[in-house]
């Protein structure tokens, strides 16, 4: 069996007649037994019913491949009304794309009404199909299984578990793809992307999660077209964020978004802050970051958006601050100015909430107090409510260069006998130091002693709420 490309499956908008490949019972892995019994509960009603019911997409991947699936999805030609006339638990939800949120307490089973391929003509109804320079805005035209599998993004996810004699349909050659280890759109790339750029995302993704290579026709486009990322909604960005760097395999997906060219993107400051000659250093910086991320999510241990994003913007925070002090602001108040910029200019291509954005921030501008230990500003600033994420912060700055290990080894010292501060050597409150290359941009020199007591409010308007 061969995948179905461009030429077999997408013509002019038209579905050619392919025979789809039914894998009995006895030929996959797929039993009920690993299915949830909610998703069961759909599937059976549906059908009783009278409509064609499949489980469908990452639960028939995942399945096929022995994992156990985040969740289970179902398709089926009732409409989304319809659906919700069998379910008094159902709450219909999207403009975009119309789908039936079945509510099983905290289980929620997706069913989605198959969708139609485009046609020839524009002989659709109004507003119902929506398509803007390529891109499909709203699409609630509803069609076959056999055109529902084509409209799929990846072959692999165009898998069709069948209630009704429990048989796997396979309309894109999705299971030799499985087998194969392939990531493969279905139909034109070019065209794919186009319709939705975010599908650049989720091919890496995908790779990433399963362990697969994508095929090289597949990959082609992405460096040409990643720059279409910079239109997408900002709240989805970050929804696609979090699954990439925050499934276990965040060092993977930054490297293999920046081979890609899709990290700049995302994540412009940062980019150009990497591009800077004297900048080699916050590669390994990042990389830290992300590999103890992916330990922690290993481990299952809690992970926070705040502080991996604020070490992924922090070299563009440092590179807009050494500007700031080179034109004459002090350091404190050049930091707590270029968190504040660089901060909102994310904002338009990773909208992060603030229950994430504002301690990022406060992680950023409590730096300059670990500097400052005289007195009780030590003692002050180990009873923040954030002291142990921007001492880790403090870690990693060190271990790039950007701060110093005597700094941190006071402060692990420090927090073991906090009635007994260790003593400081002379001359090693340097929170940094000026890398090679044009102007050392990209780092400012800290001042011995920072400037007075600018940093004991923690340097954000927020510090502590």
């Amino acid at each position: 069996m061969v995948a179905i490309t461009s030429e077999d499956c997408l013509r002019q908008g038209t579905l050619t007649e392919v025979e789809p490949t039914i894998i009995p019972r006895d030929a996959h892995p797929i039993s009920r037994r690993d299915i949830s019994d909610n998703a069961l509960k759909v599937l059976y009603r549906l059908r009783k019913a009278g409509y064609q019911a499949y489980m469908v997409g990452g639960g028939v991947r995942d399945l096929s491949l022995g994992r156990e699936p985040k969740d289970f999805d179902v398709a089926t030609d009732a409409h989304p009304e319809e659906v919700a006339q069998l379910f008094r638990n159902c709450r219909l939800i999207g403009r975009r794309f119309r789908l039936a949120h079945v509510h099983f307490g905290p289980e929620i089973i997706e069913v989605a009404t198959f969708r139609a391929l485009p046609p020839p003509d524009d002989d659709v109804a109004e507003g119902e199909r929506v398509i803007d320079n390529g891109r499909i805005v709203r699409d609630n035209v509803y069609g076959t299984l056999a055109e529902d599998a084509l409209r799929r993004d990846f072959t692999v996810n165009a898998l069709y578990y069948n209630i009704a004699d429990f048989s796997v349909v396979d309309h894109a050659g999705g299971m030799e793809d499985l087998q194969g280890g392939v990531i493969r759109l279905i139909g034109d790339p070019r065209e794919r992307y186009q319709e939705d750029p975010v599908r650049m995302l989720r091919a890496v993704r995908f790779a990433l999660k399963l362990g697969f290579r994508i095929h090289p026709e597949t990959a082609a486009p992405l460096p040409e077209m990643a720059s279409a990322l910079a239109d997408m909604p900002a709240a989805r960005l970050f929804d696609e964020a979090l699954k990439l760097f925050m499934a276990g395999t965040g060092l993977s997906a930054f490297e293999m978004l920046r081979h890609y060219g899709l990290f700049e993107p995302l994540m412009p400051l940062t980019a150009e802050a990497l591009a800077e000659e004297g900048s080699e250093d916050w590669i390994p910086f990042i990389a830290a970051a992300l590999r103890n991320t992916d330990e922690r999510v290993s481990a299952d241990k809690p992970v926070t958006p705040a502080f991996l994003f604020a070490a992924l913007l922090w070299p563009a925070v440092r590179r807009r601050e050494a500007e700031l002090v080179e034109a004459g602001e002090a350091q404190v108040p050049a930091l707590q100015r270029a968190s504040s910029e660089i901060q909102a200019l994310q904002q338009s291509r990773i909208a992060l909430p603030k229950r994430f954005s504002i301690p990022m921030r406060e992680v950023w501008t409590l730096q300059p107090r670990f500097e400052r230990r005289g007195g009780k500003r030590a003692r002050r600033l180990l009873g923040h409510p954030r002291f142990r994420a921007a001492y880790d912060f403090l870690e990693l700055r060190a271990q790039a260069g950007d701060a110093s290990q005597e700094l941190v080894q006071w402060w692990r010292d420090f927090q073991d006998q906090p009635e007994k501060p260790p003593s400081q050597k002379k001359g090693s409150g340097s929170s940094s130091r000026r890398r090679r290359g044009s102007r050392g941009r990209g780092r400012a020199r800290a001042k011995d002693g920072g400037e007075g007591g600018a940093g004991d409010g923690g340097g954000s308007p927020e510090a502590g709420s």
